[in-house]
């Protein structure tokens, strides 16, 4: 597997986003679309390639200052340096604050000591550390002069001429569930010393007297500066689920357009499956929510290259980037998840023999959902970011800080922020009222469908402001509180980020010139939004937003979409451009 990184590599496009002087591109944005592309083909290629140029190499890069740019990009952008991104413990996923490595400073010989001080701080599932790195990322909780300042970036060798280093034990995770091109393993440091240079110190650094020295004194907005510069990695494991998600269902609708099954009169020639209105349901809605989250990745990739590239590197474009890649990683992965299995079912037998690919997508890809970043961890986030409004979603608020702040708001402020009672007021403008509930018109107004999606989102997040302060009001402990309402926080999340697809679909549609493509992605922007719309239609009929009658129209509408796409299926999965022989599902295209 090493051996087809590097020569990936001699290619030049995994060294994309590095910078020209060193052998790179200077091309954030191409960097990110290179690597969706290997969605199409092996994952575990595409995970190497991720560890070794995004996170070990994004590491440096970001993390690191000159000294660090000239020590090792050049030789990790051809692959001759191989290496890994130690954050993970066995102990400590998601809540990278608690890390129990430690990394203490040696004065006297101006090095850190780098130790694991029990298994719960061992660093587990770590690509590329079974066998190939030799250099580590290894977060590490700081310390100088007996003082702690967080979590810290140091470069740790872990291999020399192949073997261990002195102080360092490296223990292969096993076999998984899938992606065993990787080779995952497990780290402990006995006591590794490493160079005062070894500290990646673009935020901070210690000086050889063992001075800590840092340009961001908030020790909380630091640890979440530190991390947002590795933000492409959920950019990139978002575009990775949709390429998922094209592969599947390129299969799924050239098997449907030839497999024949039954026949709709006697003595008539067997349907092929896409001609009955149910395989049309399993798959077409699955295939305009493909494109919608295209677009929505199209839009996120180009803020992350123009933060990266300096285009718009302020505040606010950050903190929009950090919420928009941590919500469309979790909604992309998850979405993979779910095509690959329906597109399984939908080849039936074909489709669960090893030869026609799905086994394979089924097992790599399931751990998408859970890397860079737990998906239910992320939403909370977005949610964070939601409520706080103007404070970042990744400063100083843990769960009980966000409840603390909210409850200092005034009620009526978060919904005028919301603008609830704004959407609320368009939606009865878009909707039929009275004995006109019933009508059809209006479903395929993308303004009605718009307006649908935001009052969702508003009411949620007022909804949830109100639960909060609720609690409180009962004096009850805001960590009890935030976790009364977790399942609210997930939703209000989910919410924002389905309007923020919705919106990107729409704004695609109407910027197109007049023709058939346009017409062609009109229909499957209604398809998505009104099959979105279907998908919750519980709760807008508990908020008032939908009668029986208009949620059967719906209902209605999204067969008659599925029937107008039907024509249009595989002119539609072949526009994704992926190469037949990439497909490696012979029984089932061809």
């Amino acid at each position: 597997m090493r051996e087809i990184v590097v020569e990936m590599a001699a290619t030049g496009q995994t060294g994309m986003g590095f910078p020209a002087c060193y052998g790179g591109g200077d091309d954030v944005g191409a960097s990110i679309a290179a690597f969706e592309t290997l969605a199409f083909g092996d994952l575990s290629v595409l995970v190497k390639v991720g560890v070794q140029f995004g996170l070990f190499g994004g590491a440096i890069l970001h993390l690191g200052t000159q000294r660090h740019h000239d020590a090792h990009l050049p030789r990790l952008i051809t692959g001759e340096l191989m290496g890994c991104f130690a954050m993970t413990e066995t102990g400590h996923g998601s809540n990278v604050q608690a890390l129990g490595t430690v990394a203490r400073y040696d004065a006297a010989r101006q090095e850190f000591v780098i130790t694991t001080p029990g298994e719960e701080a061992r660093k587990d599932y770590i690509g590329n550390a079974a066998r190939h790195a030799e250099l580590a990322v290894v977060f590490a909780q700081l310390e100088v002069a007996g003082e702690s300042h967080g979590v810290h970036a140091f470069v740790v060798p872990v291999r020399v001429g192949g073997e261990p280093a002195p102080g360092v034990r490296i223990e292969d995770d096993g076999r998984k569930m899938g992606l065993n091109g990787v080779d995952n393993g497990r780290l402990r440091f006995d006591g590794v010393r490493v160079p005062r240079e070894a500290l990646l110190n673009r935020f901070a650094d210690v000086s050889p007297e063992g001075v800590y020295e840092s340009s961001i004194d908030n020790p909380h907005r630091r640890f979440f500066t530190m991390l947002g510069t590795l933000v492409q990695g959920r950019v990139s494991i978002a575009g990775a689920g949709i390429g998922i998600s094209k592969v599947a269902l390129a299969v799924a609708t050239r098997y449907a357009v030839r497999r024949r099954q039954f026949s709709a009169a006697s003595e008539a020639e067997e349907q092929v499956l896409l001609d009955y209105g149910l395989h049309q349901r399993r798959l077409l809605p699955l295939i305009a929510r493909t494109y919608a989250l295209h677009f929505a990745q199209d839009v996120v990739r180009s803020e992350l290259h123009d933060v990266f590239s300096g285009i718009t590197d302020d505040a606010e474009s950050r903190r929009r980037l950090e919420s928009r890649a941590a919500g469309l990683k979790a909604l992309a992965t998850w979405h993979a998840t779910g095509v690959v299995q329906e597109c399984r079912e939908a080849c039936g037998g074909a489709g669960y023999l090893a030869v026609n690919r799905f086994a394979a997508l089924k097992a790599d890809s399931d751990v998408f959902t859970t890397f860079e970043g737990d998906n239910h961890v992320l939403l909370q986030l977005v949610a964070k970011g939601l409520l706080t409004d103007q404070a970042s979603a990744f400063e100083d608020l843990d769960q009980a800080g966000m409840v603390r702040f909210v409850t200092g708001l005034a009620v009526e402020t978060v919904l005028e922020r919301a603008s609830v009672h704004k959407v609320l007021e368009r939606v009865r403008d878009l909707l039929p009222g009275g004995d006109e509930w019933d009508r059809e018109a209006g479903l395929l107004d993308s303004e009605y469908q718009l307006a649908m999606v935001r009052f969702r989102e508003e009411h949620m997040l007022a909804g949830l402001a109100r639960r909060i302060k609720s609690g409180t009001d009962q004096k009850r402990d805001p960590g009890e509180v935030f976790s009364q309402v977790q399942d609210h926080v997930v939703a209000l999340a989910r919410a924002h980020v389905e309007r923020l697809v919705t919106e990107a679909f729409v704004e695609k549609v109407r910027a197109m010139p007049e023709g058939d493509e346009k017409a062609a992605l009109a229909l499957l922007c209604d398809l998505f939004a009104l099959s979105t719309i279907e998908a919750d239609r519980a709760w807008f009929m508990e908020h008032g937003r939908l009668t029986v009658q208009r949620s059967k129209a719906i209902s209605r509408e999204v067969n008659d979409l599925c029937r107008k796409v039907r024509p249009l299926a595989v002119d539609l999965v072949d526009a994704w451009g992926i190469p037949s022989e990439m497909l490696r599902a012979p029984d089932l295209v061809g």
